[in-house]
């Protein structure tokens, strides 16, 4: 999957893409990111990226010039996609789409944000990754790169814990345990060391569901709500 960065801040990406899972993935030639320098189009002695904006206001806009022609000289893979607060909230259905696709393209804004002739001519989306402002879109792209590389196959070395993650059936994710079952007079549940597979399975079900209501309640309601079943399911492990 070729993925492709337009910023000013490329180092920024390269970064954050050289290490961990994503870094391993590049080395293995199963994802192929790009960064491209967006103040290498400026034409203009001291490569101006940026200007007031018309009518008045504070900050400073991104010119359309160098975004177009970067555009225009890379080719990058579509869809291009602007990420921005206003942008449609990226969810984990979202990276299930574009992981499955040849590729796309981020632009990162910076200042107050882009000509808005870059957003209605150069731009097929505009996402964002939470109510909150950042100073630029790098951050939002390496989480972006993250969340979409890691379903690409064969980046993940057990693609079978993609199954159990929060998200992936309108829930979220259980607790989880590991060695030593007893910590500081902290117990693992018994019902983890029972052996009793169906039982565990049930119990996990019943722990996202109760965290769910808990912090999310937004989930519980597209799925249109707790079934009988749910309600069931909780008060069997006293969690109703």
């Amino acid at each position: 999957m070729r993925i492709d960065v337009l910023t000013l801040y490329p180092e920024v990406i390269e970064s954050f893409t050289s290490v961990s899972l994503i870094g391993r993935a590049c080395r293995s030639n199963l994802l192929d990111i790009r960064t491209h320098n967006i103040r290498d189009a400026a034409t203009d002695p001291h490569r101006t990226v940026d200007d007031s904006p018309f009518g008045g206001g504070a900050g400073m806009v991104m010119k359309p010039e160098p975004i177009f022609e970067t555009v225009e000289q890379v080719d990058p893979p579509r869809p291009l996609i602007y990420l921005t607060p206003t942008g449609r909230p990226f969810d984990q259905s979202r990276a299930s789409e574009l992981a499955q696709s040849n590729g796309f393209t981020m632009l990162c804004g910076r200042f107050e944000g882009v000509d808005e002739r870059v957003r209605t001519e150069l731009v097929d989306e505009e996402v964002s990754v939470g109510d909150f402002v950042l100073a630029g879109g790098e951050v939002a792209a390496a989480a972006v790169i993250e969340a979409v590389g890691r379903l690409v196959p064969g980046v993940l070395g057990n693609e079978s814990s993609m199954v159990d993650e929060s998200f992936g059936d309108g829930l979220l994710e259980y607790p989880q345990y590991t060695r030593p079952a007893s910590y500081r007079g902290l117990d693992v549940p018994d019902v983890l060391l029972s052996g009793d597979h169906e039982k565990v399975r049930r119990w996990r079900m019943a722990q996202s569901l109760a965290k769910t209501r808990a912090v999310r309640l937004d989930l519980i309601a597209a799925r249109g709500g707790l079934s009988d079943e749910d309600v069931q399911l909780l008060a069997e492990f006293g969690l109703n």
